[in-house]
């Protein structure tokens, strides 16, 4: 799939007032300073859709993408670490279990998560959320231009390891990108295409 039109839609802390459109949404999520932004500026070949920052935490909101008129790519507020007040961080964290528990034309979570680092326990617990919570998701590791192609397959072996350890019978589908180099990006469009494809072929809606 080629990324034709990318355009921005809303913003908003409030599922309610998404877009009432029924069409498949792809959420990104992660913990802050993951490289979100510049994932979704590479993959709809554009510098400045989503907002890049030095400050970790810089999305708050829920934001709506319109991508090739017929799907949606969703830029959700890290979890973690943003240097925010208590009071907003606890606002906006419930506003992310809204989204996924409550928005119906989510098709796809995508959790990513920094690959030169070791498994971090919050990573985990998020998708042990998204699993018991029974929310499709696949996992991004970015920034592997960063590190040499052994540790990358140590570093995805360890998380293998810990989510094998924390009950999971099988590791998510996942993807190992580098916006700087465009890597990952050609295999994560292909599989939206396909997931579009499956949810249009069945005219099933939602």
């Amino acid at each position: 799939m080629k990324i034709n039109t990318a355009e921005f839609v809303i913003s908003n802390s409030d599922v309610s007032k998404c877009p009432k459109d029924f069409l498949p949404e792809y959420a990104f999520i992660g913990r802050s300073n993951v490289g979100k932004s510049s994932l979704i500026n590479m993959l709809t070949n554009q510098k400045k859709l989503a907002k890049t920052s030095g400050r970790p935490g810089k999305t708050q909101l829920i934001n709506h993408f319109l991508i090739n008129n017929n799907w949606f790519l969703v830029d959700l507020p890290g979890y973690g670490y943003a240097k925010v007040s208590k009071k907003t961080k606890s606002v906006f964290q419930q506003f992310i279990t809204d989204y996924f528990e409550k928005r119906e034309q989510l098709a796809c979570a995508f959790v990513l998560i920094d690959i030169r680092h070791d498994a971090q326990a919050i990573d985990i617990e998020f998708m042990s959320y998204m699993g018991e919570s029974e929310i499709p998701f696949c996992i991004i590791f970015t920034k592997a231009d960063k590190i040499s192609r052994v540790k990358i397959e140590s570093h995805v072996a360890a998380y293998k390891k810990q989510m094998f350890a924390n009950n999971w019978a099988e590791m998510p589908p996942y993807f190992v990108t580098s916006s700087t180099e465009g890597t990952g990006k050609e295999d994560l469009l292909s599989y939206i295409d396909e997931v579009n494809q499956e949810i249009f072929k069945n005219n099933s809606g939602f």
